[in-house]
């Protein structure tokens, strides 16, 4: 088996972690597949899987390559229904599909590929594929093109900093499969970011964005600190997770400097972590409008409004829920108005805040944000906030500002 320069970068590191974002084309799956047959080659009985977003995928993407790259007198079994391949020292190599993970559970493995991983529910690898390694220390390798700001970035940026882990970056043209002048065709067919995203394998940002002012260059800053003026805390309900965001003003600038976010949460965890944080500061909490009547789990007679009032926090918000429109529109006014001024600006540490704001995109062929994605709760608690100080067309009917 022949690897070209780059893929043998990649082979020959003996990290037991690798994360490979790739050009398409560039060979990524000839990559994986010489990995887990060295890998089936190295100890007897050794269980390697080959992972793709879907049965079908892993079928029709790698199982000839597969046939075609092992070597015949060492495969002793090959069971077609299965996609699995068996060598004459014990070892299996099988194709998996991670459309139905939950069946992917129960089985110890020593290697492991998940190809283009950008695809698949990050839950496959958190919940079901990571636990698989732990008993025989197994391998992993994640491989994909960019699709957006999600898991794969996520596992690319943080890859450095992990021991154990490493990541690569290669575009369409370092893989050496495509000419120079088909590279060269497609840049004249496709826009720039399609382009860049699927050929030069650079992270740009998803179509349909809700927020499509932000920009994690320009809106984010490890220049914010915090002031010591007052808190200004914005605030979703949501129970799983409870979410809040911590601002102070900075002239006229937002400069959020905190997250917070609590699974199976309730107003009082929330409030005890906002007061365990920041001790005795004056606090300013801008929640979804129905905590005037919502309870979170809270004792008979009390709103999560009133839990709120009873820590101290004064708490702001209008009489009537705002539009969800005009929320995303003022927020993303603060993240860029028409003068080009950037007034919203977010500390690094906020990793989720930033992914949500990345990473949040409409309904297909609908103006509603899609909660299904999960990205929804930061967000939200920031729009009230935003909302109620700085809106885009300033209100005229009285605001609830009970316990001021």
């Amino acid at each position: 088996m022949t690897l070209t320069k780059a893929q043998s970068r990649i082979f020959r590191d003996d990290s037991r972690f690798k994360v490979v974002v790739a050009g398409r084309r560039f060979g990524k799956t000839v990559l994986a597949l010489c990995t887990l047959l060295y890998k089936a080659s190295l100890k007897p009985n050794a269980i390697c899987w080959y992972t793709a977003p879907t049965y079908r995928q892993a079928k029709q993407i790698s199982w000839s390559m597969l046939q075609k790259m092992a070597p015949a007198d060492h495969i002793v079994g090959k069971n077609e229904t299965d996609l699995s391949m068996t060598f004459r020292n014990g070892s299996t190599i099988s194709l998996r599909g991670a459309d139905n993970y939950d069946s992917l559970r129960g089985v110890g493995l020593d290697a492991l590929v998940l190809d283009e991983y950008a695809d698949m529910a990050a839950e496959v690898w958190t919940e079901v594929l990571r636990p698989a390694l732990s008993d025989k220390q197994g391998t992993a390798m994640f491989i994909g093109t960019p699709a957006g700001y999600n898991h794969l970035y996520d596992l690319w940026i943080e890859a450095d900093n992990k021991p154990g882990w490493k990541a690569w970056q290669f575009t369409t043209a370092d893989g050496g499969n495509v000419p120079p002048e088909e590279l060269e065709a497609a840049r004249l067919d496709l826009d720039s970011r399609t382009f860049q995203q699927e050929y030069e394998a650079c992270f740009s940002s998803l179509t349909g964005r809700v927020y499509y002012e932000f920009d994690r260059l320009l809106n984010v800053s490890a220049d914010v600190q915090d002031t010591g003026a007052e808190l200004l805390v914005g605030m979703d309900f949501n129970i799983n997770p409870m979410s809040a965001v911590v601002g102070v003003k900075a002239g006229n600038q937002l400069h959020i400097i905190d997250e917070i976010t609590i699974q199976n949460g309730n107003t009082e965890l929330l409030s005890e972590s906002i007061m365990t944080r920041y001790p005795k500061r004056r606090v300013k909490v801008y929640p979804d409008p129905s905590g005037k009547a919502r309870k979170t789990s809270a004792p008979v007679g009390q709103t999560d409004f009133s839990i709120l009032a009873s820590h101290g926090f004064i708490v702001l918000a209008p009489n009537s829920a705002p539009l969800v429109v005009d929320r995303n529109n003022e927020v993303n006014a603060m993240l860029k108005n028409a003068y080009g001024d950037r007034r919203l600006l977010i500390h690094p540490k906020c990793k989720q805040l930033i992914k949500c704001l990345d990473g949040l995109t409409y309904k297909a062929d609908t103006s509603q944000p899609d909660k299904g994605l999960g990205l929804d709760h930061l967000p939200d608690a920031l729009s009230y906030l935003v909302h109620y100080e700085y809106p885009l067309v300033r209100r005229t009917a009285t605001t609830t500002d009970m316990f001021q």
